[in-house]
Protein backbone atom coordinates (compact mmCIF):
# COMPACT_ATOMS: atom_id res chain seq x y z
CA UNK A 1 0.00 0.00 0.00
CA UNK A 2 1.73 3.61 -0.51
CA UNK A 3 1.33 6.60 1.34
CA UNK A 4 -1.60 7.68 -0.04
CA UNK A 5 -3.67 4.73 0.43
CA UNK A 6 -2.68 5.59 4.20
CA UNK A 7 -4.17 8.81 4.51
CA UNK A 8 -7.48 6.59 3.63
CA UNK A 9 -7.11 4.95 7.33
CA UNK A 10 -6.53 8.62 9.22
CA UNK A 11 -9.50 10.19 11.51
CA UNK A 12 -10.77 11.23 14.75
CA UNK A 13 -13.10 10.45 17.66
CA UNK A 14 -16.31 12.23 16.53
CA UNK A 15 -19.36 13.07 18.23
CA UNK A 16 -22.87 11.08 17.22
CA UNK A 17 -24.41 13.60 19.25
CA UNK A 18 -28.41 13.26 17.49
CA UNK A 19 -27.71 9.44 16.90
CA UNK A 20 -24.72 7.46 15.63
CA UNK A 21 -26.08 7.97 12.22
CA UNK A 22 -24.86 11.50 12.49
CA UNK A 23 -20.83 10.69 13.00
CA UNK A 24 -19.74 10.10 9.48
CA UNK A 25 -20.91 13.37 7.79
CA UNK A 26 -18.84 15.35 11.21
CA UNK A 27 -15.88 12.75 9.85
CA UNK A 28 -16.54 14.27 6.10
CA UNK A 29 -16.23 17.96 7.89
CA UNK A 30 -12.64 17.13 9.30
CA UNK A 31 -11.21 15.16 6.13
CA UNK A 32 -11.58 12.09 7.65
CA UNK A 33 -11.45 8.73 6.45
CA UNK A 34 -11.50 6.64 9.14
CA UNK A 35 -13.34 7.18 12.31
CA UNK A 36 -13.98 6.18 16.05
CA UNK A 37 -17.36 7.01 18.12
CA UNK A 38 -19.37 6.13 21.24
CA UNK A 39 -22.49 4.19 20.18
CA UNK A 40 -23.79 5.34 23.61
CA UNK A 41 -23.63 7.85 26.05
CA UNK A 42 -20.16 6.94 27.40
CA UNK A 43 -20.90 7.81 30.95
CA UNK A 44 -24.26 6.46 31.18
CA UNK A 45 -25.43 3.09 31.85
CA UNK A 46 -28.59 3.51 29.95
CA UNK A 47 -28.20 1.21 26.79
CA UNK A 48 -29.89 2.93 23.61
CA UNK A 49 -32.52 0.66 21.27
CA UNK A 50 -31.08 1.16 17.59
CA UNK A 51 -34.20 1.01 15.17
CA UNK A 52 -33.71 -0.40 12.28
CA UNK A 53 -33.93 3.33 10.33
CA UNK A 54 -30.90 4.45 12.45
CA UNK A 55 -28.92 1.39 11.23
CA UNK A 56 -29.67 1.94 7.74
CA UNK A 57 -29.28 5.79 7.84
CA UNK A 58 -25.45 4.92 9.51
CA UNK A 59 -24.41 2.11 6.75
CA UNK A 60 -25.39 4.75 4.03
CA UNK A 61 -23.80 7.82 5.55
CA UNK A 62 -20.83 5.74 5.94
CA UNK A 63 -20.61 4.50 2.22
CA UNK A 64 -21.90 8.25 1.14
CA UNK A 65 -18.99 10.27 3.76
CA UNK A 66 -16.51 7.65 1.94
CA UNK A 67 -15.61 6.49 5.20
CA UNK A 68 -13.28 3.64 4.81
CA UNK A 69 -12.99 2.57 8.57
CA UNK A 70 -14.94 2.73 11.72
CA UNK A 71 -14.27 1.74 15.44
CA UNK A 72 -16.31 2.18 18.34
CA UNK A 73 -14.71 2.77 21.97
CA UNK A 74 -16.88 1.33 24.74
CA UNK A 75 -18.69 3.10 27.86
CA UNK A 76 -16.18 4.89 30.54
CA UNK A 77 -18.02 3.25 33.48
CA UNK A 78 -17.41 -0.05 32.10
CA UNK A 79 -15.28 -2.81 34.55
CA UNK A 80 -14.40 -5.99 33.47
CA UNK A 81 -11.53 -6.36 36.08
CA UNK A 82 -13.67 -5.40 39.21
CA UNK A 83 -14.09 -7.28 42.29
CA UNK A 84 -17.24 -6.04 42.73
CA UNK A 85 -19.81 -8.46 41.77
CA UNK A 86 -22.69 -6.02 41.22
CA UNK A 87 -19.78 -3.76 39.09
CA UNK A 88 -18.49 -6.63 37.34
CA UNK A 89 -22.35 -7.95 36.21
CA UNK A 90 -23.39 -4.51 35.00
CA UNK A 91 -20.07 -3.68 33.37
CA UNK A 92 -20.22 -7.20 31.07
CA UNK A 93 -23.85 -6.91 30.36
CA UNK A 94 -22.96 -2.98 28.83
CA UNK A 95 -19.94 -4.89 27.23
CA UNK A 96 -22.17 -7.41 25.69
CA UNK A 97 -24.55 -4.90 24.31
CA UNK A 98 -21.58 -2.90 22.80
CA UNK A 99 -20.57 -6.07 20.91
CA UNK A 100 -24.12 -6.35 19.99
CA UNK A 101 -24.75 -3.03 18.34
CA UNK A 102 -21.89 -2.88 16.39
CA UNK A 103 -22.61 -5.86 15.03
CA UNK A 104 -25.21 -4.72 14.03
CA UNK A 105 -24.08 -1.25 12.64
CA UNK A 106 -21.32 -3.16 10.94
CA UNK A 107 -18.38 -1.63 13.08
CA UNK A 108 -15.33 -3.89 13.22
CA UNK A 109 -13.89 -3.14 16.17
CA UNK A 110 -14.83 -1.69 19.84
CA UNK A 111 -11.79 -0.08 21.27
CA UNK A 112 -11.83 -0.89 25.63
CA UNK A 113 -9.45 0.12 27.97
CA UNK A 114 -8.13 -2.73 30.48
CA UNK A 115 -10.13 -2.55 33.49
CA UNK A 116 -9.36 -2.12 36.93
CA UNK A 117 -8.19 -4.32 39.26
CA UNK A 118 -9.01 -2.25 42.39
CA UNK A 119 -7.19 -5.16 44.84
CA UNK A 120 -4.82 -7.55 43.48
CA UNK A 121 -3.77 -7.52 39.64
CA UNK A 122 -3.19 -10.93 38.53
CA UNK A 123 -6.57 -11.67 40.15
CA UNK A 124 -7.89 -8.71 38.35
CA UNK A 125 -6.60 -9.59 34.80
CA UNK A 126 -7.96 -13.30 35.04
CA UNK A 127 -11.60 -11.43 35.74
CA UNK A 128 -11.02 -9.51 32.61
CA UNK A 129 -10.23 -11.83 30.95
CA UNK A 130 -12.91 -14.17 32.02
CA UNK A 131 -15.40 -11.79 30.88
CA UNK A 132 -14.53 -10.29 28.08
CA UNK A 133 -14.11 -14.46 27.03
CA UNK A 134 -18.46 -14.98 28.57
CA UNK A 135 -19.13 -11.43 26.40
CA UNK A 136 -17.52 -12.60 22.92
CA UNK A 137 -19.14 -16.20 23.43
CA UNK A 138 -22.41 -14.44 23.80
CA UNK A 139 -22.15 -12.31 20.97
CA UNK A 140 -20.90 -14.33 18.11
CA UNK A 141 -19.63 -12.73 14.62
CA UNK A 142 -16.32 -11.11 13.58
CA UNK A 143 -16.74 -7.94 16.22
CA UNK A 144 -13.01 -7.24 17.48
CA UNK A 145 -12.22 -5.94 21.18
CA UNK A 146 -9.25 -3.82 20.61
CA UNK A 147 -7.42 -3.74 24.01
CA UNK A 148 -6.05 -0.14 24.49
CA UNK A 149 -2.31 0.15 25.97
CA UNK A 150 -3.07 2.84 29.59
CA UNK A 151 -0.58 5.51 30.87
CA UNK A 152 -0.67 3.77 34.43
CA UNK A 153 -2.53 5.57 36.36
CA UNK A 154 -4.40 4.18 39.53
CA UNK A 155 -5.04 0.16 39.50
CA UNK A 156 -5.24 0.57 35.33
CA UNK A 157 -4.36 -2.81 33.47
CA UNK A 158 -2.59 -2.94 30.25
CA UNK A 159 0.16 -0.41 31.27
CA UNK A 160 2.58 -2.56 29.92
CA UNK A 161 2.91 -5.27 26.61
CA UNK A 162 4.04 -8.16 28.80
CA UNK A 163 0.64 -7.33 30.94
CA UNK A 164 -1.52 -6.90 27.44
CA UNK A 165 -0.06 -10.13 26.09
CA UNK A 166 -0.99 -12.10 29.34
CA UNK A 167 -4.54 -10.21 29.16
CA UNK A 168 -4.80 -11.75 25.46
CA UNK A 169 -3.73 -15.25 26.23
CA UNK A 170 -5.86 -15.65 29.39
CA UNK A 171 -8.86 -15.22 26.90
CA UNK A 172 -10.56 -18.47 26.03
CA UNK A 173 -9.06 -19.92 23.08
CA UNK A 174 -12.48 -19.93 21.16
CA UNK A 175 -12.35 -16.23 21.04
CA UNK A 176 -9.34 -15.03 21.57
CA UNK A 177 -9.01 -14.57 17.60
CA UNK A 178 -11.02 -11.41 18.00
CA UNK A 179 -8.54 -10.10 20.42
CA UNK A 180 -6.30 -7.34 18.81
CA UNK A 181 -4.68 -3.77 20.23
CA UNK A 182 -4.69 -0.35 20.02
CA UNK A 183 -1.81 1.67 21.00
CA UNK A 184 -2.07 5.13 22.10
CA UNK A 185 1.21 7.54 21.77
CA UNK A 186 0.05 9.60 25.07
CA UNK A 187 -0.56 6.48 27.06
CA UNK A 188 2.69 4.42 25.82
CA UNK A 189 4.72 7.72 26.49
CA UNK A 190 3.06 8.04 30.10
CA UNK A 191 4.02 4.56 30.81
CA UNK A 192 7.36 4.77 30.62
CA UNK A 193 8.14 3.86 26.32
CA UNK A 194 10.21 6.55 25.18
CA UNK A 195 8.72 6.67 21.35
CA UNK A 196 10.43 10.14 21.15
CA UNK A 197 14.16 8.72 22.30
CA UNK A 198 13.77 5.01 21.71
CA UNK A 199 11.26 4.80 18.66
CA UNK A 200 12.40 1.77 17.06
CA UNK A 201 13.47 0.09 20.48
CA UNK A 202 9.57 0.36 21.71
CA UNK A 203 8.00 -1.13 18.50
CA UNK A 204 11.23 -3.89 18.57
CA UNK A 205 9.71 -4.98 21.82
CA UNK A 206 6.10 -4.50 20.73
CA UNK A 207 7.00 -7.04 17.92
CA UNK A 208 8.91 -9.48 20.51
CA UNK A 209 5.64 -9.33 23.42
CA UNK A 210 2.42 -8.74 21.59
CA UNK A 211 3.33 -9.31 17.98
CA UNK A 212 3.09 -6.10 15.47
CA UNK A 213 -0.25 -8.59 13.39
CA UNK A 214 -2.26 -7.68 16.34
CA UNK A 215 -1.95 -4.19 16.12
CA UNK A 216 -5.02 -2.85 14.41
CA UNK A 217 -5.54 0.82 15.84
CA UNK A 218 -3.11 3.71 16.67
CA UNK A 219 -4.29 6.57 18.65
CA UNK A 220 -2.24 9.91 17.68
CA UNK A 221 -2.19 12.24 21.01
CA UNK A 222 0.72 14.12 22.11
CA UNK A 223 0.67 14.56 25.86
CA UNK A 224 0.36 17.29 28.10
CA UNK A 225 2.54 15.50 30.54
CA UNK A 226 6.42 14.83 30.71
CA UNK A 227 7.72 11.21 30.34
CA UNK A 228 6.93 8.69 32.31
CA UNK A 229 3.95 10.84 34.46
CA UNK A 230 1.50 8.00 34.01
CA UNK A 231 -0.87 10.59 33.36
CA UNK A 232 -3.51 10.28 30.69
CA UNK A 233 -3.90 13.84 29.17
CA UNK A 234 -3.54 14.31 25.87
CA UNK A 235 -2.40 17.32 23.78
CA UNK A 236 -2.82 18.38 20.16
CA UNK A 237 -0.33 16.69 18.13
CA UNK A 238 3.50 18.04 17.79
CA UNK A 239 2.42 20.22 20.67
CA UNK A 240 2.76 18.41 23.61
CA UNK A 241 5.70 16.65 25.56
CA UNK A 242 6.25 14.29 22.45
CA UNK A 243 6.87 16.69 19.92
CA UNK A 244 6.58 15.94 16.06
CA UNK A 245 9.44 13.23 15.33
CA UNK A 246 6.77 10.39 16.30
CA UNK A 247 4.05 11.47 14.87
CA UNK A 248 6.05 12.32 11.65
CA UNK A 249 8.14 8.55 12.34
CA UNK A 250 4.10 6.80 12.42
CA UNK A 251 3.15 8.13 9.55
CA UNK A 252 6.34 7.45 7.22
CA UNK A 253 6.13 3.71 9.16
CA UNK A 254 5.72 1.36 6.27
CA UNK A 255 4.75 -1.19 9.28
CA UNK A 256 1.39 0.81 9.84
CA UNK A 257 0.61 1.94 6.61
CA UNK A 258 -2.50 -0.49 7.32
CA UNK A 259 -2.93 0.26 10.89
CA UNK A 260 -5.88 3.22 11.01
CA UNK A 261 -5.29 6.17 13.07
CA UNK A 262 -7.20 8.04 15.20
CA UNK A 263 -6.71 11.34 17.09
CA UNK A 264 -8.31 12.55 20.19
CA UNK A 265 -7.09 15.26 21.14
CA UNK A 266 -8.35 18.91 22.15
CA UNK A 267 -11.08 20.01 20.24
CA UNK A 268 -11.19 23.80 20.94
CA UNK A 269 -14.41 25.77 20.52
CA UNK A 270 -15.96 23.25 17.40
CA UNK A 271 -15.93 19.94 16.59
CA UNK A 272 -13.80 21.03 13.35
CA UNK A 273 -11.23 23.25 13.54
CA UNK A 274 -8.61 21.86 15.39
CA UNK A 275 -8.92 18.21 13.93
CA UNK A 276 -9.11 19.00 10.69
CA UNK A 277 -5.91 20.87 11.15
CA UNK A 278 -4.26 18.25 12.82
CA UNK A 279 -5.31 15.53 10.02
CA UNK A 280 -3.38 18.23 7.84
CA UNK A 281 -0.88 17.72 10.19
CA UNK A 282 -0.37 14.44 10.06
CA UNK A 283 -0.78 13.86 6.48
CA UNK A 284 1.87 16.37 5.76
CA UNK A 285 4.31 14.28 7.64
CA UNK A 286 3.62 11.18 5.78
CA UNK A 287 3.74 12.78 1.95
CA UNK A 288 7.31 14.31 3.11
CA UNK A 289 8.39 10.60 3.16
CA UNK A 290 7.48 10.24 -0.56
Amino acid sequence: MDQAKAADLLGAHVSTRGGVQTGPARGKAIGATAIQVFTKTPNQWREPVLSAESRTAFRRECDRCKIASIVAHDSYLINLASPDPVLAARSAESFAAELRRCHLLGIAAVVSHPGNFIEEREAGLLRNAAAITRCLQEVPGDVMVLLETTAGSGTALGTTFEELAALREAVGESVRHRIAFCADTCHLYSAGYDVVREYDAVWRRWEEVIGLRHLRCLHLNDSKTPFGSRRDRHELVAEGSLGAEPFRRIMRDPRFLTVMKVIETPKGDDDVTFDRRMLRRLRAYGRAAR
